[in-house]
């Protein structure tokens, strides 16, 4: 063998880093496919999944719930938010402080002023009053069986569900969500999950 091919070849990847790489190509195909959802069927399956966090919340007695605004045409709940708050639920929405901390969560309700923060995310603006939910609804890319959420990499859902005490997870995904991979030791899975389908 040339010892300068020996060389040049890399080292196999380490267990985390396939674990890594598959999450890494498991994001952008499921990216894909949500930028791929004709608008009809988006309205649908937005609509579907509203319902059902609806009945969720209703069925959990949620009296504070962190929601969030979409970016990457993640399912548009807007009309779900306002229902949640005339029934007297207490909205907040997440505010990334620093890069490797857990979210923040600034009180907000439906017509309150909004402003993009560093990473173009609508977000109360600073002064907000910051609580602690009783919920989280958490846009997922894709959920694994274990409950596993995939997201965009950053964590930012990871830390905050590694404080305690805890708040109740519940994850909101398009069908096609459904995906395999390892967890892997920062991950936390979800108390449940919110699909498009049955």
């Amino acid at each position: 063998m040339n010892p300068s091919i020996a060389r040049d070849t890399p080292p196999p990847p380490t267990e985390q880093e396939a674990a890594a790489l598959h999450k890494q190509r498991l994001r952008a195909e499921l990216l894909a496919r949500r930028k791929a959802l004709l608008d009809e069927d988006k309205i649908a399956a937005d609509a579907i999944i509203g319902q059902r966090v609806l009945d969720w919340c209703a069925t959990y007695a949620i009296h504070s719930l962190a929601v969030y605004q979409p970016i990457r045409r993640e399912p548009d709940l807007s009309a779900a938010y306002n229902a949640l708050a005339a029934r007297g639920v207490h909205l907040c929405l997440p505010v990334v402080v620093d890069k490797d901390a857990a979210l923040e969560f600034r009180a907000w309700q439906p017509g309150d002023p909004l402003e993009k923060d560093g990473m173009g995310t609508l977000v109360p603006p600073a002064g907000t009053t910051i609580v602690q939910p009783q919920a989280l609804l958490i846009p997922c890319l894709g959920v694994n069986a274990a409950g596993c959420r995939l997201g965009y990499g950053g964590g930012f859902y990871d830390r905050t569900l590694a404080a305690s005490p805890r708040p109740l997870a519940v994850g909101v995904c398009h069908g096609f969500g459904r995906v395999e991979f390892e967890a892997q030791a920062h991950d936390i899975a979800l108390d449940s999950v919110i699909f498009d389908d049955i």
